[in-house]
């Protein structure tokens, strides 16, 4: 092994450089994994331009990857070495289950991600791949996969027959709500600006799907589930928000984890009370649940929706497409063979 590294570096607001850098050296209870593969969030594009808290220049990126332990610190995780692993991208969550720590951070910012060919992280962030996962998927999962988790079953309590509504269908956070959900035996209904993204939904198995740049859009979720839908995912808010939270059903969860459409439009409080109906916010998980959350992809088989794979030279490019928008599923980085 050499002493250095390629690693995608944000050394200053809007410039990310592929450089060499020198290869970290273990401490305490810490595992060095060669990257397999990693893919990006949206928070890694927010980190380049500068509209995420906390950063530090310079830093790697990357919170998503799977790879394979090279080296331990400590001779009681030598079980570990040469297995492949996903890494748990939660950096000091807290002893309290249900909300983060004060100093929690994710891994890629401020603490050096996966985006370079080796990344030493604490043993305990270490889940061995499903058997049946690819790298690539596998590179997929992490940061979208647990925020869905929490947001479906822990905050939605989504379950066999519940009737569904995941908003913007594009992210990955909501194509994971969709596919957890289903797997359960939900009924799930989707919706999106474009009508490609939709078609390719009801290929997937969504029950309903909806244009939301149509006049009244929602008129026809209201006519298929007049009672109204146990539990609804949104990451938008915006003005269609209000009218959300009136198809909400007695007992029913809206589950809130984004605002990409703006200030949400008002809810009708008596609707929301009359019902004994819930909204309540979420954002990750804890740790426990990154381990439900790699049990339940095994056990269910899902199949991460990926929208293209490209090598680490070719990273800028993914961060610039991930900007524009047009990808469906997730933008993975093969790191290496």
């Amino acid at each position: 092994m050499t002493d250095t590294m390629r690693a995608l570096v944000l050394e200053a607001h809007e410039k990310i450089t592929l450089k060499d850098v020198a290869i970290p050296n273990l401490e305490g209870n810490e595992v060095l994994v060669k990257m397999k593969t990693a893919s990006l969030n949206h928070r890694d594009q927010w980190s380049r331009v500068g509209m995420y808290p906390g950063l530090k220049y310079p830093s790697i990126l990357g919170s998503d990857g799977c790879g394979i332990v090279e080296k331990v610190n400590n001779p009681e995780d030598e079980k570990w070495l040469g297995k492949e692993v996903i890494l748990n991208p939660n950096v000091n969550w807290g002893d309290d289950p249900d909300f983060q720590g004060y100093n929690y951070s994710i891994l890629g910012m401020p603490t050096d991600g996966t985006f370079a060919e080796y990344v030493k992280v604490k043993v305990d962030r270490l889940h061995e791949k499903p058997a049946y996962m690819s790298l690539e998927q596998a590179a997929a999962i992490p940061l979208a996969g647990l925020t869905a988790y929490r947001a479906v079953f822990g905050k939605g309590k989504v379950e066999a027959n519940s009737k569904v509504i995941v908003t913007g269908i594009g992210g990955g956070v909501a194509q994971f709500c969709f596919q957890f959900a289903k797997a359960v035996g939900a009924k799930v209904y989707v919706t999106s600006g474009n009508p490609d993204k939709l078609k390719t939904m009801q290929e997937l198995g969504a029950d309903g799907t909806a244009n939301y740049k149509d006049e009244k859009w929602y008129k026809a979720f209201q006519k298929s589930e007049p009672m109204g839908f146990n539990t609804i995912i949104d990451s938008a808010g915006g003005p269609d928000f209000g009218h959300l939270g009136k198809m909400l059903a007695p007992k029913g969860f809206m589950v809130v984890y984004g605002t990409t459409a703006g200030t949400p439009s008002a809810i009708h409080l008596p609707r929301l009370f009359f019902s004994q109906a819930s909204i309540t916010g979420t954002t990750m998980g804890n740790d426990q649940e990154f381990a439900d959350m790699i049990a339940f992809v095994a056990k269910y088989e899902v199949q991460p929706m990926i929208s293209s794979v490209r090598p680490l030279s070719e990273i800028v490019s993914a961060f610039d497409e991930i900007k524009e928008g047009k990808q469906f599923g997730k933008l993975v980085i093969k790191i290496a063979d």
